[in-house]
């Protein structure tokens, strides 16, 4: 299995391209992107040195799939999938802001919790919780939008309304659409056994209209749990049967990084990145229901090439 982490590519009317953390995104025109799923991966905002085969596909396929299953709640940017590994769309204009919504304190918010943080981006939580509880409603814990290098920083509505960096009526309309989109994926998950627990959404402007952006519900942006189990778990304050990237942070995490200066990634052997690929598989199959189906990684950078040239001429 080969894993595409870099792609150089000159499209027809391209103007422009911008390489992420793990996606390379290929303008086209002024109102058109080719979003390009590598299979670099990233945790602690850094990008870890090797790929890992049919990452790409496995999310962009599940972005895909919630992007066209939440058309009804808000308008969104994606137009095709010309590949598996390729999505294309309206290039809006995206606000300097991610929405978090969780309806579980666990992650971060419960490392904070935990050291005391009873407040996190101005929202006030309950005393007394524990690891793994249910919110009594989700909640929103936005973060300013990150630059490569950089971390996402907690901010909080009224600081991101004092600033400017979303205007009042768009800002209310992004949680308005934040909190409905995480109700239908929490309705989703229940049907395949699990529980959202959390995730991220990204809103940008396109003709004067707010509209989901990038990916959705899927391992990378979100959290989820196995339902079976859930309570007895919480109960006996056991760690919950998670299904999501954190095992690669706590991978990591086990072995010394954290992405803090001085900290070296630990080695990613080829059995480490065949577990990886193998978890992101049950990732797909457990938040879809579909099997998944391999496809071929011979020459992935041609392939992509000529599928999207091809969706273009049409």
């Amino acid at each position: 299995m080969k894993a595409l982490t870099a792609t150089d590519f000159s499209f027809p009317g391209q103007t422009g391209v911008y390489h992420g953390k793990v996606r390379d995104v290929y303008f086209i025109g002024e109102d058109m992107l080719c979003m390009v799923a590598t299979d670099r991966i990233s945790a602690f905002d850094v990008i870890l040195p090797e790929g890992i085969p049919y990452k790409g596909q496995i999310l962009n396929q599940i972005a895909a799939k919630f992007l066209n299953a939440t058309r009804d709640i808000v308008p969104n940017w994606l137009l095709a999938t010309p590949d598996p590994m390729v999505s294309v769309g309206y290039k809006c204009q995206g606000y300097p802001v991610e929405m978090i919504v969780r309806g579980y304190l666990c992650g971060s918010a419960w490392r904070a919790y935990k050291a005391g943080a009873r407040e996190i981006c101005g929202v006030r939580l309950p005393e007394g919780m524990r690891e793994n509880e249910q919110f009594p409603t989700p909640i929103i814990t936005p973060t300013t939008k990150a630059e490569i290098g950089t971390h996402d920083e907690d901010i909080s509505r009224e600081e991101i309304l004092a600033r400017g960096l979303v205007p009042e009526a768009e800002y209310i309309l992004m949680e308005q659409y934040a909190l409905a989109l995480f109700a239908r994926g929490q309705e989703i998950a229940r049907q395949h056994g699990l529980i959202l627990v959390d995730t991220k959404y990204e809103f940008g402007s396109y003709n004067g209209q707010v509209m989901l952006m990038d990916e959705v519900h899927t391992p990378d942006s979100s959290r989820y749990f196995y339902a079976e189990g859930y309570e007895d778990r919480f109960a006996k304050g056991e760690p919950q049967r998670q299904l999501s990237k954190e095992f690669v942070r706590e991978w990591l995490m086990d072995n010394g990084f954290q992405g803090k200066e001085g900290q070296q990634v630990p080695e990613m052997t080829p059995t480490i990145v065949r577990n990886i690929t193998d978890r992101y598989v049950e990732l797909y199959e457990g938040i879809t229901g579909d099997s998944f189906v391999e496809t071929p990684t011979d020459d992935l950078a041609a392939r992509i090439e000529k599928n999207i040239c091809d969706y273009l001429q049409k």
